[in-house]
């Protein structure tokens, strides 16, 4: 019976931590793709120059495939009149296109997020308790290194799916013209093509990570011990995973601002293709946009990352942390038949 414990909680077993993770990335997704739509809107409203482009967007757990259609979702509604913030958004965009335009990009959204945080959020509890039992649990810093290690991996492994998605979702390309782009491209290019933009995403994504994972840990801890409780509850995860997530969006969105000028140097590339430019590295990149807006030019967006990546990783952990519970109740129950 001993061995089924860990820390007077019941150990969850690896499937049941991915249907724990599996079950958050989709209530997730429900929840936070409506903000993802009005963004996208609010956005080609006050750049027209944005129509036709799509983009990788991200919520601090994955990236989401976004496409700016001439004003009009996938749905193929076209969005008349001016929005005049969020609020009278979401109101008129239900009003005129109905209710689900707000769910426009949940199918793609879902095939990728899925798989990716069932791997991070499984090998980040995987790697965590390997951690802890060779370092011991007092060590503060596990959470940073294994948030680190986990997103890396997860990221290098759909990091080639991310990619075939994106020019889905970019060109409108049928199955054969994908097959026939991929394998042309890998015939130029070699396999590693497939990992293209890998590191600017590892660069934002495995530091946001690390942070995001120390500081959970940390509020999870400080407020279960103000309330005297021996697991977290709902609201105590909800909220450190709120407050974790802001403030590592808050110190990585440098990284998040260059990933974005990255990607519109694809663009320009793919859109002229006898075009011989050389794309700049990330620092190059972050040098001219501090030359030409100053270093708060590094921090433009923080108001829209945070209202999407704040509640997205709160729902995600807190979903993730009530199906573990659930899942050590039941076991407990079964061990308690089985003695």
């Amino acid at each position: 019976m001993m061995d089924s414990k860990e820390n007077g909680l019941y150990k969850v077993t690896t499937f049941q931590q991915a249907i724990s993770s599996c079950c958050g990335a989709v209530m997730t997704c429900l929840l936070v793709t409506p903000l993802d739509v009005v963004k996208v809107r609010l956005q080609v409203q006050s750049n027209p120059s944005l129509k036709g482009k799509s983009f990788l967007d991200s919520d601090g757990l994955t990236d989401h495939v976004c496409v700016y259609e001439n004003g009009s979702s996938k749905t193929g509604h076209k969005a008349s009149g001016r929005f005049n913030g969020m609020r009278d958004a979401f109101v008129k965009i239900v009003k005129r296109e109905g209710v689900k335009t707000l769910w426009s990009g949940l199918p793609p959204s879902l095939a990728v997020s899925v798989p990716t945080t069932v791997i991070y959020f499984t090998c980040y509890d995987q790697l965590r308790d390997a951690f802890i039992s060779k370092l011991g649990e007092d060590n503060d810093y596990i959470p940073l290194i294994t948030g680190g290690i986990a997103r890396l991996g997860s990221a290098t492994v759909i990091s080639p799916v991310e990619l075939i998605r994106t020019r889905m979702q970019s060109r409108q390309l049928t199955y054969k013209q994908l097959c026939a782009c991929i394998s042309s491209n890998v015939t130029k290019n070699g396999w590693l093509s497939l990992w293209k933009g890998w590191g600017p995403t590892v660069l934002r994504d495995v530091p946001f990570s690390a942070l995001y994972w120390y500081n959970y840990e940390y509020f999870k801890k400080r407020l279960c011990k103000r309330s005297g409780k021996h697991e977290a509850t709902f609201l105590i995860t909800f909220s450190s995973g709120a407050a974790a997530g802001s403030i590592a969006a808050l110190l990585t969105l440098p990284f998040d601002v260059v990933k974005t000028h990255k990607q519109t140097e694809i663009w320009e590339s793919e859109t002229t293709p006898t075009s011989q430019q050389r794309h700049a590295s990330v620092w190059e990149v972050m040098k001219r946009i501090v030359a030409g807006n100053g270093f708060t030019g590094l921090y433009a967006g923080i108001v829209p990352r945070l209202t999407k990546v704040a509640p997205a990783c709160a729902i995600m952990i807190s979903t993730y942390e009530y199906g573990k519970s659930f899942f050590r109740r039941l076991n407990r129950e079964r061990d308690m038949k089985n003695h």
